[in-house]
């Protein structure tokens, strides 16, 4: 009830004016918080020299965007132009033959950069695997998978494995575990579509030819097999109506992204002032809570430019990978919450859907989110903060049910009913809220550390009780009233489109 019911302009001008008030606030207490600390000796190792003409030092504490900008950068822009390059004159020539060229080309490229012992490595687990999956039974396909798996992230078989691979470079830890861990989920994937299939398996190139597509090969995303195959043995490669504008828009926004975050850490350190709580401790409520909201923000731009970079040349082969993750900012529900959406599709068909089916029966729920974040903090890396931000996030997904099902009771659901749909929205809203700030401080605790975690909790919802409390729930709740009213929108133009489309 309540999803496509209005609320009057006036009302939505003053959540507006609320949260662009409430954000430029805890914007201009951050930016002063770091011009003030610029010269810390406790910040030496995480703000380095930057713009001298601006008198600005540069946030340089994420070590996956300084990797991606410096030693990585060169790495990058040569294999991926080479492989765009390459994919081109394929698509051109041997269409039908263009899966096994970006395999051969793929294989190439993990061989130049990481040596003939990791490609052996590689290829034999997908040996493994592919082993397995011609038994066609799941069960033993999840337990093979997983327990590979574990061989990477769990000590001491992932250092022994890495042990093999013989020299030494700043990106090899990185290579290494990137380019195995994705290995193993695209060969679950592989041997769960291979054992659904009716008439017999896959075959071994069919997994290679899906495994070693470059772009995906280090950083995923992971594209579930049965989608790969069916779009890669495409022979008739045709654009959509103004698709290739579309590529080119993507791209320019993502440059238009990285630029932006150049910019930013010039003038907010966000990722450097956790580091020393009791500078933070000194900070207000406000800047306390814009610093936690600023770090889930930017690690999904730093996703969306990933993905986003890796999908746009995906899209030059004639793919359709998965999007970007979704815009924490329009999050305010623990089921959309992800930054990997490759990683979440695959959790979602081979775990989290098969198990818990609709998502309607409350133990099926837990069963199924519980194997889900099982599987996730082995992927993760299981260790102390993984542990308990798995546990976080799996209570906060089936709370939501929980909540859910309380509120279907007779007697609540009556109560509703006799409510107008702007009410009932505004009602949610406010439970939305609350919810927002729970996936805020979950999440944290992944991005940065448990004590800051602990922090923010502690100032926000007990020593800033009640005044910045409410005060951060009310401008929340004007935002999550800003993004139902977006979701709005967007479900009357599906509805109309799929009017339209009865209609022709």
């Amino acid at each position: 009830m309540g999803v496509k019911s209005m609320l009057p302009s006036y009302e939505l001008g003053f959540y507006a004016l609320v949260v662009t008030c409430a954000v430029l606030y805890s914007g201009s207490g951050i930016f002063e918080a770091s011009r003030d600390s610029m010269n810390r000796k406790a910040f030496r190792d995480g703000i380095k020299p930057g713009w001298h003409y601006f008198g600005r030092k540069m946030d340089v504490a994420d070590f996956e965007w300084v990797m991606w900008f410096t030693s990585f950068r060169n790495i990058i822009i040569f294999a991926l132009s080479g492989h765009v390059l390459f994919a081109k004159i394929c698509s051109m020539t041997v269409p039908q033959h263009r899966a096994v060229m970006y395999m051969i080309y793929g294989a190439l490229a993990v061989l130049g950069s990481m040596g003939l012992v990791y490609l052996m490595i590689i290829l034999s687990h997908c040996l493994l695997l592919y082993s397995v999956a011609l038994a066609k039974q799941k069960w033993l396909c999840y337990v093979a998978g997983l327990c590979c798996l574990a061989s990477f992230k769990v000590e001491p078989f992932g250092s022994w494995q890495s042990g093999f691979v013989t020299g030494a470079f700043d990106l090899q830890d990185v290579l290494f575990y990137g380019g195995c861990t994705f290995t193993i989920m695209r060969c679950m994937s592989f041997a769960l579509e291979s054992s659904e299939r009716e008439e017999g398996i896959y075959s071994i190139f069919d997994l290679l030819k899906y495994n070693f597509y470059l772009p995906f090969f280090f950083f995923g995303p992971v594209m579930t097999f049965d989608q790969f195959h069916a779009q890669v043995s495409t022979r008739e490669l045709r654009r959509k109506d103004d698709e290739m504008k579309s590529i080119r828009v993507n791209a320019l926004l993502h440059v238009g992204a990285i630029v932006a975050v150049d910019i930013f850490f010039h003038f907010f350190y966000i990722l450097t002032l956790p580091s020393d709580l009791k500078f933070v401790n000194r900070l207000s409520d406000w800047s306390l809570a814009g610093l936690a909201y600023s770090n889930l923000v930017y690690d999904w731009v730093k996703a969306a430019v990933m993905f986003g970079v890796i999908n746009t040349i995906a899209r030059l082969d004639h793919l359709d990978p998965p999007q970007p993750p979704k815009c924490i900012t329009m999050l305010y529900i623990f089921a959309e919450t992800h930054f990997d959406r490759g990683i979440n599709d695959w959790l979602c068909k081979y775990v989290y859907d098969h198990i818990g089916e609709n998502h309607d029966h409350i133990l099926k729920e837990l069963v199924a989110s519980t194997a889900t974040f099982a599987i996730t903090t082995l992927w993760l890396g299981p260790c102390e903060v993984v542990y308990i931000w798995s546990l976080v996030n799996c209570f906060g997904l089936n709370f939501e049910l929980w909540v859910q099902k309380f509120f279907q009771l007779g007697p609540f659901a009556k109560l509703e009913a006799k409510l107008s749909g702007a009410m009932s929205r505004r009602i949610r809203a406010a439970f939305g809220a609350v919810n927002f700030w729970a996936i805020v401080l979950y999440n944290i605790l992944a991005l940065n550390s448990l004590e800051f975690a602990l922090l923010v909790t502690k100032r926000l919802l007990v020593l800033g009780f009640p005044v910045s409390t409410l005060s951060i729930w009310f401008i929340t709740y004007c935002g999550v009233q800003l993004i139902k009213e977006r979701e709005r929108i967007l479900a009357i133009e599906e509805e109309d489109k799929g009017d339209k489309a009865k209609v022709e």
